[in-house]
């Protein structure tokens, strides 16, 4: 019966061992989920800024675009071009009034090289 105590003891003993360990592992487990989540959160803030600061270099890229483009119009306007001219390439060809007008112009008012754009 002696013996029996004493394996008892052991028993209990390593139970003890059993769930310290179990414990130290759930531990160790939520030290881990914590890292994860606060490297999520990092990450997240990071990839934010660098969402915004994207989207102000694509804003920025829109706005010299449209500041290039308004600019290419106005220089468009100054070439003056015949009212004959436009005429006849919406006749031939069969097209809008404002394209024939803005490749005429593209062109400096010279018909042969729109007619021969709108062509090819």
């Amino acid at each position: 019966m002696a013996d029996e105590e004493i394996n008892g003891d052991t028993d209990d003993i390593q139970h003890d061992k059993d769930k310290t360990q179990k414990k130290t592992a759930k531990h160790d487990s939520g030290v881990a989920d914590l890292e994860k989540v606060t490297d999520y959160a990092e990450e997240m803030e990071i990839s934010s800024q660098d969402i915004s600061g994207a989207l102000s270099l694509i804003g920025d890229r829109r706005n010299k675009e449209a500041a290039e483009r308004l600019e290419k119009e106005q220089e468009l306007q100054k070439v003056s071009v015949k009212k004959d001219d436009i005429e006849l390439i919406v006749k031939e060809l069969e097209i809008s009034r404002t394209l024939a007008e803005r490749t005429l112009r593209e062109h400096s008012g010279d018909v042969v090289a729109a007619l021969t754009t709108l062509t090819n």
